[in-house]
């Protein structure tokens, strides 16, 4: 497997490319409130990048996608369509999934979730599934296997009574949009996959949890990926840079807590 190792200059150009992809939750996180569509939600971010970044949407047209975003409401798992039909309420979650591509080449990606009011459950699972992401990130240092990461995400989830979607992973990340190493956030590596952390990899996690069985389907539109039994689902993903000490977290925002990093 050819997993890329980011050269320094490379490096600086995926900080940038992190830092933007950040901005855009920032911009938008005050917007995301009840009565706002998912089409709203996505033309802003697609503005911001576009005209306040100079940079461009890489989930456009990307394979056929039709939007800048991904908006996954409730029992969407990943790949939602913003639509101008689709406002949120209260009592959704909604993960919304933001990669930028630079005018150098190269992409940040990063997705969070919302709670519009109040759902306990789903807030509950959204927790858990950041828990998911940030125990992994925390694990990251030279020398990991990535089914050591996987592991700590699979534990953290059926410890709480919820299941680790296997049907979409985390990715490599870079100049492409997706690279290798494939990163799955469960236990399911062949030897051949499972390799070791080196310093310079970029690469994504990006945990779906699910409230109720793992099983996934496609809608007709061949992009919404749905739980089969219509349970809740959560997602929060970051990109991130091996470092020779551990991990450094490219597209972390501002009202992040990363303090537990620090070695």
């Amino acid at each position: 497997m050819n997993v890329p190792i980011k050269t320094p200059a490379e490096i600086d150009k995926m900080r940038e490319a992190g830092r933007q992809a950040a901005s855009v939750f920032e911009m938008i996180i005050p917007h995301v409130k009840a009565g706002i569509s998912t089409g709203e939600i996505d033309r802003l971010c697609h503005e911001y990048i576009v005209d306040g970044l100079g940079s461009t949407p890489a989930p456009l047209n990307y394979h056929g996608f039709p939007k800048a975003t991904c908006t996954s409401i409730n029992h969407v798992v990943c790949h939602g369509i913003p639509d101008d039909a689709k406002k949120l309420k209260k009592g959704d979650i909604m993960n919304l999934d933001i990669t930028v591509r630079t005018a150098d080449g190269y992409h940040g990606d990063s997705s969070m979730m919302f709670i519009v009011g109040e759902s306990i459950k789903g807030e509950r699972l959204s927790r858990v599934t950041r828990e998911c992401l940030y125990k992994s990130m925390a694990a990251i240092k030279p020398g990991v296997r990535l089914s050591e990461l996987a592991r700590v995400i699979q534990q953290h989830a059926e410890a709480n009574g919820y299941s680790v979607v296997r049907d979409f992973c985390g990715h490599g990340i870079g100049a492409g949009f997706h690279e290798e190493p494939q990163f799955l956030h469960y236990d399911g590596y062949a030897p051949e996959a499972d390799i070791e952390l080196a310093a310079g990899m970029c690469f994504t996690i990006e945990p779906m949890i699910n409230a109720g069985n793992y099983k996934t389907k496609v809608l007709r539109d061949g992009w919404t990926a749905v739980t089969k039994d219509r349970g809740l689902s959560a997602q929060w993903e970051h990109t991130l840079l091996v470092t020779e000490s551990g991990v450094e977290v490219l597209t972390a925002r501002s009202d992040e807590d990363l303090s537990f990093l620090a070695r």
